[in-house]
């Protein structure tokens, strides 16, 4: 194998220049003149396998530290969240502790408040209650006055109007009795006046003196009441 040949190889084993290419490069174009060229190759392929295992073995550290890294940012930022979390979670309890506090205060108030409208509204009524049985008990009181009153006026009035009725009645039956005396002592005294003129004139016949009689009587009833000695009316 020539060198050119052998460099084209280590080109394609390493797959492109590098640092690490360039040495190899410079190792195998310098190689001793006694070395056979399976010698040659097998350095070659030692050196490329070291260099490859160095290349994975720092691709594998790489990609440890790089996976290290997220790990440790990922860990930071769950425990960011997890902190925000536990922050976000406060605030929400505290402000639902507020809320449940505020709502507990408004509803002590609405009760409160709700007790003194209720106890002034009871107070009320008990004053208006009292107020109507003591304008009830007034109102029944003066009807009853009113009745009463009505009731005495009614019987000082039946029993004025029978006091007088009564005294009417004696009134009229004096009257009646009165009227009944004066016709008479009225009807003796005309006939004994006429008596005394027929003793007078005996002339005169008895059929004149009975025909006269009542004529008499119609006069007698013609004259008007008049006084008595005894005070009569």
């Amino acid at each position: 194998m020539t060198d050119s040949g052998m460099k084209s190889r280590v080109k394609g084993l390493l797959g492109g220049p590098s640092p690490v290419n360039e040495t190899l490069e410079h190792m195998v174009v310098a190689p001793s003149a006694e070395l056979s060229a399976e010698h040659q190759a097998l350095q070659v392929l030692t050196l490329a396998q070291r260099t490859s295992e160095e290349h994975v073995a720092s691709a594998r550290r790489e990609a440890e530290r790089i996976r290290a890294e997220a790990h440790a940012t990922a860990e930071q930022i769950v425990r960011d969240a997890q902190s925000h979390a536990q922050v976000l979670q406060q605030e929400a309890e505290r402000a639902l502790s507020d809320a449940h506090a505020s709502a507990s205060q408004v509803a002590r108030d609405a009760q409160t408040q709700a007790d003194d409208a209720k106890h002034k509204a009871e107070e009320i009524l008990s004053k208006a209650r009292t107020k109507a049985d003591e304008a009830a008990k007034t109102a029944q009181a003066n009807a009853d006055e009113l009745r009463h009153q009505a009731e005495q006026r009614y019987e000082d009035v039946v029993g004025s109007l029978a006091a007088k009725r009564e005294a009417l009645q004696r009134q009229i039956e004096a009257l009646e009795q009165f009227d009944q005396d004066y016709r008479s002592r009225l009807t003796t005294f005309m006939q004994n006046q006429l008596r005394a003129l027929w003793v007078d004139e005996p002339r005169v016949e008895a059929e004149e003196i009975e025909a006269d009689e009542p004529l008499v009587a119609v006069a007698a009833t013609a004259l008007p009441p008049q006084r008595s000695g005894s005070g009569k009316s």
